[in-house]
């Protein structure tokens, strides 16, 4: 429900106002033009987060907007996520405008199956708006010792960022469209590769890219896919 009027939003807020979380922006670091991390400090202990959790931000009187996780220390209240900032929308004014110091009541974070401990080996594909989710799956996927690699479209301005998060065994690719080209991604190594033909892939970001992908490894993979397009151009909240 990324739209809706403020009468049904703050209803939703009157029923989780005993659930959610007072926090406070403990620390903002850019790293790139558009993509924020932001840190937020408070009591979570009684929270459950899991790989891919997520949490719902009112962002104005009329919208929400969707981010994961990308790391917690439920101990220490330390709950942290990355925003992508693209132009002056809402979720991008929202998380934009956030500084050191700001409060922002944090509704109960929600799980999204993408982990699976009995799968063998772990595709993860998506973009800037990923980049969370990548962050929580790593530390588990390292823990577990699961054969991974992590496919990510990014920006020319944003190639470094897999580094900057440490993000291990990834392959970044410019974003210029070849996501969409099932020809080009048929000849992908990850897609030829007998070894990684029983993956789980795990495909977000930008939903025209995450159809094509799909729809290529269908045809060819064994394993589990596991898609969710995060938004497409030209359709508000998605």
């Amino acid at each position: 429900m990324p739209s809706a009027p403020k009468w049904v939003f703050d209803v939703f807020d009157r029923l989780l106002s005993s659930k959610s979380s007072s926090m406070v922006v403990s620390k903002v670091e850019y790293l790139s033009n558009t993509v924020k991390r932001i840190q937020f400090k408070g009591n979570i202990k009684k929270l459950n987060f899991g790989v891919g959790s997520f949490i719902d931000f009112r962002v104005s009187d009329t919208e929400a907007r969707r981010y994961t996780v990308s790391y917690v220390n439920a101990a220490g209240g330390i709950l942290e996520l990355i925003a992508h900032l693209h132009g002056e929308a809402p979720g991008s004014s929202f998380m934009g405008n956030l500084s050191v110091g700001d409060k922002v009541n944090i509704n109960p974070p929600r799980p999204y199956k993408y982990y699976d401990p009995s799968a063998e080996r772990y595709i993860i594909f998506g973009d800037e708006t990923s980049l969370g989710l990548a962050c929580s799956f790593l530390p588990v996927l390292l823990k577990n010792r699961h054969p991974f690699h992590f496919y990510l479209e990014l920006a020319e301005e944003n190639k470094n960022i897999a580094s900057l998060l440490q993000l291990e065994n990834c392959t970044v690719f410019t974003k210029n469209g070849s996501f969409g080209n099932e020809k080009w991604l048929n000849d992908l190594p990850i897609v030829q590769s007998p070894e990684w033909q029983q993956s789980n892939f795990i495909l977000t970001g930008n939903a025209k890219s995450v159809r094509a992908f799909r729809k290529v490894l269908k045809a060819r993979n064994q394993g589990k896919i596991i898609s969710h397009g995060y938004w497409l151009e030209g359709k508000k909240g998605l």
